[in-house]
């Protein structure tokens, strides 16, 4: 009888103990998929080894130079933001029109392209401070430039833009004819080759783009249609926002972010970090 009640007793504890090993197992797997489902933006990409940003070629924020690199102020500072991560920057010319959705197909990280912060863009993405500051300009030839110098003497000429930019929301919202091109160097091929009339593009981009001892000489910028502000957008919820940020006012407060912007010529335009 009482070999019975020992080997009861036995495999009662045994059953116990292999309840408390499942319920152990349990626990720890439900921990680990809570720490992955809660996981940062920032590491995330310090996993992986590298911050993927979504560009398109816009001088001088971001283009190649003659060793086929990418370089630029955005270029430029999103590389020093990557090394401040302990990664790697890796640029990636996207579609303009599908920067969201790339965004949150992460084949991007974020979008630093002169980015301007419309509703539409704050309200789909984590976005930073304003960090630069542009307007949508025209850019016609240069020997009709007199004629082209308010909203007005404007409504009859044909535009490009790039599609889904702020330049097609300005010129839709004047009313103006357009057509949508890939990028903003095409809407200036446009321009260049008598396709169109006019282009709107970026002020920054106008500044290095067109005029004398440009590739676009023979072309100019006249009226302004719309100011704005820049900022770089990561996945909504991201904590990649808040921490560019933080490097945005050390880069400002340090004189590295001016020294970069003077490097580019566009000093004037940078917004003081605070």
């Amino acid at each position: 009888m009482m070999k019975k009640i020992t080997a009861l007793a036995l495999t009662s504890a045994m059953v116990l103990s292999l309840a408390a090993c499942g319920g152990s197992s349990s626990d720890t797997k439900k921990s680990d998929n809570s720490k992955s489902s809660s996981e940062s933006d920032i590491e995330y990409i310090q996993d992986k080894g590298t911050l993927v940003v979504g560009i398109t070629d816009f001088e001088p924020m971001d283009y190649k130079d003659d060793n086929d690199e990418w370089i630029g102020f955005d270029a430029d500072m999103a590389k020093a933001f990557a090394k401040s991560l302990g990664v790697d920057a890796e640029f990636v010319e996207i579609d303009w029109d599908n920067k969201v959705m790339e965004l949150d197909g992460k084949t991007i990280d974020c979008v630093w392209n002169g980015m301007t912060l419309t509703d539409e863009v704050t309200s789909a993405m984590a976005c930073t401070s304003a960090y630069c500051n542009n307007a949508q300009v025209v850019v016609v030839p240069s020997d009709k430039a007199d004629k082209y110098q308010d909203k007005d003497s404007l409504k009859d000429l044909s535009f490009a833009v790039e599609s889904g930019s702020a330049g097609e929301k300005a010129v839709s919202g004047e009313g103006y004819d357009y057509t949508a091109v890939s990028s903003q160097s095409d809407a200036l091929m446009e321009v260049a080759a008598g396709t169109s009339d006019a282009a709107v593009i970026d002020l920054l981009m106008a500044g290095a783009m067109v005029g004398k001892g440009t590739g676009y000489e023979n072309l100019t910028h006249t009226v302004e249609l719309t100011t704005e502000k820049y900022g770089v957008g990561f996945r909504k919820g991201s904590d990649l926002a808040d921490k560019l940020n933080e490097f945005f006012k050390t880069s400002y407060n340090d004189g590295s972010m001016k020294k970069c912007a003077e490097t580019y010529g566009v000093q004037d335009a940078i917004i003081e970090q605070k």
